[in-house]
């Protein structure tokens, strides 16, 4: 469960592990909202045409709202005979030996772990079709998914605060995006401006200096639409859960290549999925890079490339740029981003080194170690 920072693996995880844990034949498990309802629930022991048969998530009603609520085990012999049950949906797998949990984080319920339909080894794991006998949930299985669920409270906990951060984040590089929309294509559009009305007052007397001065028009109005163009692709959210990394910074480079009069190549070899906290990470540090290298270094070529390395992989960012000294990392590293560049490899447990010289150019390695 450690491993995992996105909320999403994490839940499911935890619900894997509890089923296969404590031989149960469904388990699930919901975070709360604040409306009566679940913001993500997931659920182990249900496939996809079951669950989308099902219908929307469950709300905060009958057993469910009694672990939220009063903060205790259940453990039911058949939870259809409870006085609280309230049914299901017709779809809905039935269910009859019954175990669940609240999962804390101190006094705030951050999540209800549930098991139904106990198994039995013995028999190849079909379910009970009673709750009798050595079927049903024991004192042992409730010890045992209570240590369980200490264990989640800390993951669960630990990717509430990555998702804090990264929106964070987010919310940062927005701020920084804006600053640059401010900064350059706004000075282009006012320079657009001015020599907009010089063209119209030379038009008559001067038609000659008129004419340089639309061209001039034309240029600036092609250069804003480069740096808008750069703009939106950095604010573009990056399509990795349906296209990965490689071809998500293929197509981002691809539009960088046509975008700017520098050369920007791409290549990916033997390159694996990562955790997808490692694949943003790697993501947003070759945009910083290429952010650097095209707005700052003047390159005329950057060459960026995804490689397999180990069990991880390794980006690596070269341009022909103007370099700088890597010495002066104080100022340099404020101005091009190095130190966001470096936090983000650190917080997947990667590394960041810079090779960089006055008129020698940059080149921005990162390593990840790999899940």
């Amino acid at each position: 469960m450690s491993r995992h920072l996105e909320m999403r693996d994490v839940l499911k995880t935890i619900v894997a592990s509890a089923r296969e844990l404590l031989d149960a034949q469904y388990a699930a498990l919901g975070v709360p909202d604040d409306h009566g309802g679940f913001a993500q629930f997931v659920v182990d022991g249900v496939s996809d045409a079951q669950w989308k048969a099902i219908g929307p998530l469950p709300r905060q009603h009958g057993v469910l709202a009694a672990m939220l609520h009063e903060a205790r085990p259940e453990r039911l012999a058949d939870v259809r005979k409870d006085p609280r049950f309230e049914g299901w949906p017709d779809a809905h797998p039935d269910l009859v030996d019954f175990l669940g949990l609240p999962i804390r984080d101190g006094d705030e319920i951050i999540g209800a772990l549930f098991l139904a339909n106990k198994l039995r080894p013995a028999e190849g794991h079909p379910p009970c079709p009673e709750p009798q006998g050595s079927c049903g949930f024991t004192q042992e299985d409730e010890e045992l998914l209570a240590l369980l669920a200490q264990h989640a409270a800390i993951a669960l906990t630990n990717a509430r605060l990555y998702e804090r951060s990264r929106e964070l984040t987010i919310a940062e590089e927005r701020s920084r995006l804006a600053h640059e929309l401010h900064d350059a294509v706004s000075q282009k559009l006012f320079s657009l401006r001015l020599t907009a009305q010089a063209a119209a007052a030379l038009v008559d007397r001067d038609p000659a200096r008129a004419k340089d001065e639309l061209h001039q028009v034309a240029a600036l109005a092609a250069e804003a639409t480069d740096e808008l163009r750069a703009a939106v692709v950095e604010l573009r959210p990056a399509a990795l859960d349906e296209d990965g990394l490689i071809a998500t910074l293929r197509t981002q480079i691809q539009v960088l290549d046509r975008a700017h009069t520098a050369r920007v190549t791409f290549t990916g070899t033997g390159y694996r999925a990562l955790p997808a906290a490692q694949e943003e990470a790697v993501l947003r540090v070759a945009q910083e890079a290429l952010h650097n290298a095209l707005r700052h270094a003047d390159a005329e070529r950057v060459d960026v490339s995804v490689a397999r390395r180990g069990q991880g992989a390794v980006l690596r960012v070269s341009d022909d740029g103007a370099g700088f000294d890597p010495a002066a990392v104080g100022r340099a590293g404020r101005h091009l981003g190095l130190v966001s560049m470096r936090d983000r490899a650190s917080g997947v447990g990667g590394t960041l080194t810079v090779e960089s010289a006055p008129g020698k150019g940059t080149t921005i390695e990162m390593e990840v170690p790999g899940g």
